[in-house]
């Protein structure tokens, strides 16, 4: 069973976490360098953007997991490291700070940054702060490192679980940051996740795998793949339970809670988008196979029209027509339904390829609330799958018509 605690990135044993100011933002008063660091050597997995524009960062974090054990990740805010002609020297320098600093080897850091592409990522102000960084750590500073990592995020994402596992109860948390810049094209913005559960390196990675695959896979803001989405995950074994080598009772456990909690990250990712007054969850059922069911959904939630329609709380169902139809799923049209839900209500607004007779101002009362559910029925086999997104508002145009400055 699978239970939400609070303690973020932190609620793991033998994890803790910091994150101070130290200059790459002008703005002072938010933090801009992030740590989280095990007391011990950890198995760790990660999965990156699929764009061919990739951040420095993801270079080297990929070099240092090559043997699938890593012990801190050291994450900037403000600049992305990405197109920098010093990059991949500036990652690796990252790591060496972090490391001198930890008194751990460099190959263990994983770094990341997230921000402007393009500059630049000076180290002076990094290298002068990472001594306050690491005295900062402790196993309640989950919060400090999430506020570091945001960039137009309005609010902090972090949340943790606990599941049992060979006969010990053990926590996985997370932290992540993205606004913008969204798409479902793997994950799409950083997340940083530990557990405190013994698993082996190929099985935590199969296990991301899957887990990404139903859940930041699903996730579109504005239809942009970013260059330096990182899903990193590390796992230390100080749960002590028995190690997980084999897909087993105990795996489907892990991977059970490793579900649940990316599921909560990307509905806040979402609902966090930029400008955002509403989040958008597409469910797709009778599906003809398993991917047919995500790439429709994915498209609805992904379709500017219906983002827009959602932000003017008008029922336009044809725009989640037209989406399912250019998707590439294989659908029979003739046989889609399609209603809105929320808080407020229900209501069926298409059957079978066609309109029915509804009531607008239901409907309109049913779309202002803070949470939409696009409920589609296809009729072609019986998988299932669920997007998530956000409206498209003013603010949006008005946040990225400025974002450098």
């Amino acid at each position: 069973m699978t239970t939400f605690i609070e303690g973020g990135v932190t609620a793991a044993k033998g994890f803790t976490a910091g994150g101070v100011h130290c200059g790459i933002r002008k703005n002072r008063s938010k933090r801009d360098l992030a740590l989280i660091v095990s007391d011990r050597p950890a198995a760790a997995a990660a999965v990156y953007t699929r764009n061919l524009v990739k951040g420095a960062p993801l270079t080297i974090t990929k070099r240092h997991l090559e043997n699938g054990t890593a012990r801190a990740i050291v994450c900037n805010s403000g600049i992305a490291n990405t197109c920098a002609a010093d990059g991949l020297e500036t990652a690796e320098a990252m790591c060496r700070l972090a490391a001198d600093a930890l008194g751990i080897d460099a190959s263990d850091v994983l770094p990341a940054s997230t921000g402007v592409i393009g500059p630049s990522l000076p180290l002076e102000p990094i290298a002068a702060a990472m001594p306050a960084l690491a005295a900062s750590l402790s196993a309640s500073g989950s919060a400090e490192a999430a506020e570091a990592i945001m960039t137009t995020d309005t609010r902090k994402k972090e949340f943790a679980v606990t599941f049992r596992a060979g006969g010990k109860t053990c926590a996985l948390g997370g932290i992540a940051k993205g606004s913008g810049m969204i798409a479902p094209n793997m994950a799409t913005m950083l997340c940083f996740l530990t557990t405190d559960a013994a698993i082996t390196p190929s099985l935590l990675h199969e296990a991301l795998l899957d887990v990404v695959g139903d859940t930041f896979n699903m996730l579109t803001v504005d239809g942009d793949p970013s260059t330096n989405d990182t899903v990193a995950l590390l796992a230390n074994g100080a749960a002590e339970n028995s190690l997980i080598t084999e897909k087993s009772a105990d795996y489907d456990a892990f991977c059970g809670a490793l579900r649940a909690l990316c599921a909560a990250i990307v509905r806040a990712l979402a609902a966090d988008g930029e400008g955002a007054t509403r989040l958008l969850e597409v469910q797709v059922r009778g599906g003809a196979t398993r991917e047919d069911a995500r790439t429709a959904a994915r498209a609805v939630a992904g379709s500017s029209l219906l983002k827009a329609a959602i932000f003017g709380a008008d029922a336009n169902w044809g725009r989640v027509l037209c989406a399912i139809g250019y998707s590439g799923a294989k659908v029979d049209v003739q046989g889609v339904d399609v209603a809105f839900e929320s808080s407020a209500g229900r209501i069926d607004v298409c059957r079978n390829g066609a309109g029915i007779p509804f009531d607008e101002d239901t409907a309109k009362t049913i779309l202002t609330v803070p949470e939409i559910t696009v409920d589609i029925r296809l009729h072609d086999g019986d998988a299932s799958a669920r997007a998530w997104g956000c409206d498209l508002t003013y603010d949006y145009v008005k946040i990225n018509g400025d974002y450098r400055s």
